[in-house]
């Protein structure tokens, strides 16, 4: 089967060869994605193969990534490429708590915080890691508010490969940092935001021959699509109404738009779910471009401002991609503010669930779309949690003790709070508070 990257832009559409280390078009600029030969591709006979992979103690099997292989076939040899630490296998969960609170009669998270490093960036990692490894990279690079970071250290540590970091000083959860320091990277703090390190970043990378592993990395979508097959998976390939996801740097929303359009050409599933991204109030240029109805000129956020780090981006290089997935889909954009998600962030965690703040975005976002009637109440919804609830414990407790407050300095009411409670050594007094 052949594999190649292509612009991603349909008035060029040039094709390059699978090995080419760039990241955008060189003809015309815009972003690339990897295309494939896909005659001959059996659906049933596959979806038969992939469980049967369940049952196989094969590191290849065992990955909720690379199991899904045949619909990302751009490695020659995937045994002696693939960097795996057993990601994906994330679970469906049932919130009917959060659906309470949504508005909606049922409810279901697709918690991407069961992975290895806690986030849903290492369904895309793993293929980024391959892919530096089959071009022969000896170095990796990445820009990162958290998640990015402790999953790329992590596979370039699994990969022999050597991290370097580039984070925004004093912008990071200590959660998420001791991770990347914990793998062994190279972490660099800059004294910029994410967008402006991003540039940075990629002229460094030319520069210095290092691989850069950032969502406009094409093989880190294509990673990222496994979150979607393994769903539809889960869901016995009857897709739900709505698929609700956090917008950042919007890779995800790109890559779920890919799978499901690949999906539905391949005879996997009958239809395609719509697409609804959420982003914070303080950091949301695509859903400003979204409320002009798109094709204007997109304006990138210049001082993007949120507690919920992991969506802290202004200027999201993937917006092209991810608008032609939302809006082919007939879905949505929504905006959460900081009081809104601190909240659905509690509610999530009473369900015995949990998430770091940018994956509660989600919920935040679905109840104001239930509430605009957009989304309507009997609708099947699947969220998707971003990260794990350990991310970002300091959010946590100045919630539940009423010490948060939002980058402005209005103070977040904990409406859901829980704090803890100081009592004497003596069990007569708490006996007293316990009844």
């Amino acid at each position: 089967m052949s594999a190649y990257l292509v612009c991603f832009e349909p008035a060029c559409r040039t094709r390059y060869p699978i090995d080419e280390v760039i990241y955008n078009c060189p003809k015309c600029g815009g972003l690339l994605e990897a295309g494939y030969d896909f005659t001959g591709t059996d659906a049933p006979a596959l979806k038969r193969i992939w469980r049967e992979r369940r049952m196989s103690n094969q590191p290849l099997d065992q990955s909720g990534v690379w199991r899904y292989r045949e619909l990302f076939p751009f490695l020659l040899n995937v045994e002696a490429c693939a960097v795996t630490l057993r990601e994906g296998n994330t679970p469906l969960l049932n919130a009917p708590r959060a659906a309470q609170y949504a508005g909606i009669n049922t409810l279901t998270f697709k918690h991407q915080g069961f992975n290895p490093t806690g986030s849903f960036k290492d369904n895309g990692m793993t293929c980024g890691a391959a892919q530096a490894v089959r071009l022969g990279m000896k170095r990796v690079a990445c820009v990162s508010t958290g998640n990015t970071s402790a999953s790329m250290a992590a596979y370039a540590a699994a990969g022999g490969l050597q991290p370097i970091i580039f984070i925004p000083h004093g912008n990071i959860s200590y959660g998420k940092l001791a991770q990347a320091l914990e793998y062994g990277a190279q972490t660099l703090q800059v004294e910029a935001n994410f967008d402006q390190i991003l540039k940075l970043v990629r002229e460094l990378a030319e520069r210095l021959g290092i691989y850069l592993l950032n969502s406009i990395n094409p093989f880190r979508i294509e990673g990222q699509k496994s979150i979607i097959i393994e769903m539809m998976d889960q869901l016995d390939w009857q897709p739900p109404d709505w698929i609700v996801v956090p917008g950042g740097n919007l890779g995800n929303v790109s890559a779920f738009g890919k799978a499901l359009r690949e999906l539905k050409q391949l005879g996997f599933i009958d239809r395609v779910p719509k697409l609804a991204v959420v982003q914070a109030h303080g950091a949301a240029p695509f859903f400003r471009y979204a409320q002009q109805g798109g094709g204007s000129r997109f304006e990138a956020e210049v001082h993007p401002e949120t507690l919920a780090t992991a969506i802290k981006i202004g200027d999201p290089v993937s917006w092209p991609k991810a608008w032609l997935e939302v809006s082919s889909s007939g879905g949505t954009v929504e905006q959460a503010t900081e009081q809104e998600i601190a909240d659905a962030k509690a509610v999530i965690g009473a369900c015995g669930i949990g998430c770091e703040p940018a994956s509660a975005a989600t919920l935040a976002g679905l109840k104001k779309l239930i509430a605009h009637q957009v989304v309507g109440a009997g609708e099947r919804v699947v969220a998707v949690l971003t990260g794990n609830v350990l991310k970002d414990p300091d959010y946590i407790y100045r919630y539940h003790t009423a010490q948060l407050a939002a980058p402005d300095g209005t103070a977040i009411q904990p409406n859901f709070g829980n704090s803890p409670v100081v009592v004497p050594n003596d069990a007569d007094r708490i006996s007293e508070l316990l009844a």
